[in-house]
């Protein structure tokens, strides 16, 4: 491999990096020296924190972890019970179990309202966005979108990839993000994706996305879209230049296949991409190796060429491996 390329194991590395145990920070470091492109030395200090676990009332079940910086930074109500000895962050029912899904999607509200008001995180800079479940909660409990990182609660996403055929074999439609984008501005994506909001099941998701982002008409994807899997890994999205939190990131991709015609170009909409390229495999593979892709997207492309027979055993050393680290049991609920 040339120096500064990729591997597709390192691709998954670079999301799925989480770890946990008894040992968690020096555990978690020695992940880390394996799957993340620094040295040790320069590895950001919070990879050494211990993670406070995130329970909601009534329910013994985990559902997120918070460094310990960011519960350091976090504008706390009494609503919530901090534990600095064992770790915890646990929700209160303010309403006595009178009303407990709106006590405690106000409760997370509070909190974010503050921290917004305050400009605490970058991470979610000064906006508001749109509301999210707490997935497999005893009862409906919603946060905002940008900040639901900070309480590592699961994310769940929806990507489609639009492919064509051609005389010289199999293209495939792939945006590059906008670069007045917040988040990996100018990277390579997936043809169409998008966070999976509270109400909304990933088929709906896709559909809107596929209007907003590419101008493909709704009757288009129904008629030839194809469910075809579940990706699931555990991320950590390190402190930035200009940033002052890092997050764990559990998430949950549901992935679809469109084939179209060769007449069926995307067509930007919304501003959050630049353009559209109809891309071979050789050209996907070369940008996948130097960084081209937004992280997950690149997951998510690997998915694609293994499902559709592109990378195999035969050809990809570390096959088992990539498959396993695709589709982690994650330690959170899960049902939507």
């Amino acid at each position: 491999m040339a120096q500064g390329q990729a591997s597709n194991l390192d691709l998954v590395a670079f999301c799925d990096k989480y770890i946990s145990g008894p040992t968690l920070p020096q555990a978690r470091t020695a992940l880390m020296r394996l799957s993340y492109p620094y040295e040790e030395s320069v590895l950001p200090e919070v990879i050494r924190e211990p993670l406070y676990t995130l329970y909601l009332p009534y329910d013994d079940r985990p559902h997120g972890e918070l460094f310990a910086s960011n519960v350091q930074l976090m504008p706390w109500t009494e609503d919530f019970e901090i534990d600095h000895e064992i770790h915890t962050v646990r929700l209160k029912d303010s309403s006595n179990g009178s009303h407990t899904s709106s006590a405690c999607t106000a409760a997370f509200a509070d909190v974010i309202n503050e921290a917004i008001d305050k400009d605490i995180f970058r991470t979610i800079h000064e906006q508001h966005s749109e509301m999210f479940p707490i997935l497999g909660a005893k009862y409906p409990v919603r946060l905002e979108r940008f900040a639901a990182d900070l309480f590592g609660i699961t994310a769940r996403g929806a990507h489609l990839t639009v492919y064509t055929m051609t005389k010289d074999g199999m293209r495939i439609w792939v945006p590059r993000r906008s670069p007045s984008l917040f988040t990996y501005p100018g990277k390579l994506d997936t043809t169409v994706a998008g966070g999976v909001s509270a109400g909304e099941t990933p088929m709906q998701n896709i559909i809107r996305e596929a209007q907003e982002e590419a101008s493909l008409p709704a009757e288009l994807i129904q008629k030839g879209i194809r469910t075809t899997g579940l990706l699931t890994y555990i991320s950590y999205e390190l402190e930035k230049p200009g940033g002052n939190e890092s997050c764990v990131v559990p998430d949950m991709i549901y992935v679809f296949d469109l084939e179209v015609a060769l007449d069926v170009i995307p067509v930007p909409e919304d501003g959050e991409v630049k353009e559209f390229y109809l891309m071979s495999l050789q050209e996907i593979k070369e940008a996948l190796a130097t960084g081209e892709f937004k992280t997950n997207s690149a997951v998510v492309m690997l998915d694609f060429f293994i499902r559709h027979g592109i990378i195999t055993p035969d050809n990809e050393k570390n096959y088992a491996e990539i498959v396993m680290r695709m589709h982690r049991r994650l330690p959170f609920p899960t049902s939507a």
